[in-house]
């Protein structure tokens, strides 16, 4: 990690994002330094859970040991297909078996969504997360979320088109909180023209943040070119001094 970059984008985010939380960045590593994992979860628990400790500033790394949720293993790179039910857990449910999620129609509508839905593999490395301003020299940051208010949420998303012709540079997908955190953003990095990715619409997810946040997540190399354009952008403007007033 470019120490400079990180103190830069420091200042740079005091100063136009005043009272907004520091970006997170993740990455993984054969075996995380001096970072502790989370604890096992003794039963069922958000990755979400875990993720707001490293918005407080501690690390943590993750394994399928310590991820407390099917789904977060999934999203993480640490399981693979369908867990047995899931067009039933996500849709109808089973009765008298199981309850369903309700966010698709039936079954079939699942099951036609998960054929097409990435996966990634951790081939076995942890998971680490960071706080921006914890990140060490040594560090290599693959992908970069944001955890904010519209206010926040609508200045990055300007940034990230502020310097591409197109129209869809931030898009949106369905899928859980974690897919659209660590996933779509993980597998971005490998693209030619990367995109960023708003989050947090996770009904599940959601109570473990608070009510007004939602996420902006984009491989690093893209967070990188979106801070070297701040000070040229909009974000210098009366227009945007006006809005990050409220941030404070």
């Amino acid at each position: 990690m470019d120490i400079k970059l990180k103190d830069n984008l420091i200042k740079k985010w005091h100063r136009y994002f005043p009272g907004a939380e520091l970006p997170l960045v993740f990455f993984y590593q054969k075996v995380p330094s001096g970072i502790p994992f989370a604890e096992i979860p003794k039963g069922h628990r958000c990755i979400f859970a875990d993720i707001n400790r490293v918005r407080n500033g501690h690390s943590l790394a993750f394994n399928k040991e310590n991820i407390g949720c099917g789904g977060g293993q999934k999203y993480a790179g640490y399981r693979s297909g369908m867990a047995p039910n899931f067009e039933y857990f996500l849709s109808c449910g089973i009765e008298g078996q199981l309850e369903g999620e309700r966010y698709k129609q039936d079954p079939e509508t699942v099951k036609q969504m998960m054929m097409n839905f990435p996966e990634t593999d951790a081939g076995g490395y942890s998971l680490v997360f960071k706080r921006w301003d914890k990140l060490l020299k040594q560090d290599q940051p693959e992908g970069v979320v944001c955890f904010g208010t519209a206010d926040l949420i609508s200045g990055l998303f300007m940034l990230a088109n502020y310097d591409r012709p197109g129209n869809d540079n931030v898009i949106s997908t369905m899928g859980s909180g974690c897919s659209q955190v660590i996933l779509y953003p993980y597998l971005e990095r490998n693209k030619k023209q990367q995109k960023a990715y708003l989050g947090m619409f996770d009904p599940s997810a959601r109570p473990f943040i608070p009510e007004n946040m939602l996420s902006f997540a984009t491989p690093f190399e893209r967070f990188r070119e979106m801070s070297d354009n701040m000070d040229e952008s909009f974000l210098i403007t009366n227009t945007w001094k006006t809005l990050s007033k409220r941030m404070l």
